[in-house]
């Protein structure tokens, strides 16, 4: 993977508030992704059938910690995601194994779910970093006018570059890996880590995502309340991962969307006046990318100007810190959502 350089930017354009690739412009004017009216005639929430009623009350299992990370591991493997993996009985977990067990149609008991376990045998696995590694990791800066002289925003130290490629805590890998200085890795180390499906950075590539004709009939669903996207299918939940949407200041739009266009490895444009009031300003950063950007690895438009979902440089808040009106989810989620969507999609933000 090569980090996007503002030399190769010989044309612009802008999207919602991060400046992506050339060809943008010809891709917008396709059918898929014309202007959208701001209320489209479709329901505002996902089929009442499909989702968690409040009123049940569901009591699980206090999981001891290798149970849960089992649990963890196959509903981040099967696109329910839990959030980062630590062993820990947390509100995301809970939400997702539910939200799972609904899906597919499970009794909702509170004893253990033993075909789920048999699905994650070994819930742990050795990683060796690898001498490539280190080309995802260089210098950082905090401001947005150091930022902007860097070349690209990738990872702080190896340990990071670990914990976001097995989605994980960076104080759960240090414990699975008690004596060892998860702050000293280096090449050649070899790391305890979550036996999950690696999100690989190596295979990311700047530029933007073609329409997949497969996923034309989806429906995005953000559920501010709870804090999930929901993906459906002809009425059928297929995915669900959870994200930080909006703030008290600028919440997420509600409403009905489409998306206009998603782009990895996105450019983002540091405006104050876009992130504290929703106007843009003459006075910015031109931030590079990489996966400590404030918008991680992807930037995906919606018709609402200024608003995307998109990734995020602080995977440890997802759920908690506040979103300048955006969708924010984790760059493994964030990875994995575009390859289950595409151009044209509505999105329903309730």
């Amino acid at each position: 993977m090569k980090f996007l350089r503002l030399s190769q930017l010989v044309s612009k354009a802008w999207l919602g508030s991060a400046w992506l690739l050339a060809g943008f412009c010809c891709f917008c004017g396709s059918s898929q992704a014309e202007e959208a009216p701001k209320i489209l005639p479709l329901m505002s929430v996902p089929p009442k059938a499909l989702r968690a009623e409040k009123q049940a009350l569901v009591a699980l299992p206090n999981y001891d910690e290798v149970t849960a990370t089992r649990l963890q591991i196959f509903l981040d493997n099967n696109d329910f995601g839990p959030g980062k993996i630590d062993g820990e009985m947390g509100e995301f977990f809970r939400k997702a194994l539910l939200a799972y067990k609904r899906a597919h149609l499970m009794p909702l008991h509170g004893t253990v779910d033993q075909w789920l376990l048999d699905q994650v045998p070994e819930p742990f696995t050795n990683y060796t970093i690898p001498p490539e590694a280190e080309n995802f990791v260089g210098p950082t800066a905090s401001k947005p006018s150091e930022q902007a002289k860097l070349k690209a925003l990738k990872y702080g130290s190896l340990l990071e570059f670990v914990a976001e490629r097995f989605h994980s805590a960076e104080d759960y890998l240090r414990k699975l890996n008690r004596p060892m200085n998860l702050d000293e890795l280096k090449p050649g180390d070899t790391v305890r880590v979550p036996n999950v499906l690696p999100f690989k950075i190596e295979d990311l590539h700047e530029g933007f995502v073609p329409p997949n004709p497969a996923f034309a009939n989806r429906i995005v669903y953000v559920d501010t309340t709870e804090r999930f996207l929901l993906i459906y299918e002809n009425n059928q939940l297929v995915a669900e991962f959870p994200i930080t949407p909006g703030s008290t200041k600028l919440p997420a739009p509600i409403g009905v969307w489409k998306i206009n266009g998603i782009a990895v490895l996105p450019v983002f444009r540091h405006d104050e006046g876009i992130l504290n009031y929703g106007i843009k300003s003459d006075t910015a950063f031109i931030l590079p990318a990489g996966p400590n950007n404030p918008v991680g690895i992807l930037w995906m438009a919606l018709s609402k100007p200024h608003v995307g979902i998109h990734g995020t440089n602080q995977p440890e808040t997802i759920g908690r810190a506040a979103s300048h009106g955006c969708i924010r989810t984790a760059n493994w989620d964030a990875a994995r959502v575009k390859e289950l969507v595409t151009v044209g999609n509505i999105v329903s933000i309730f």
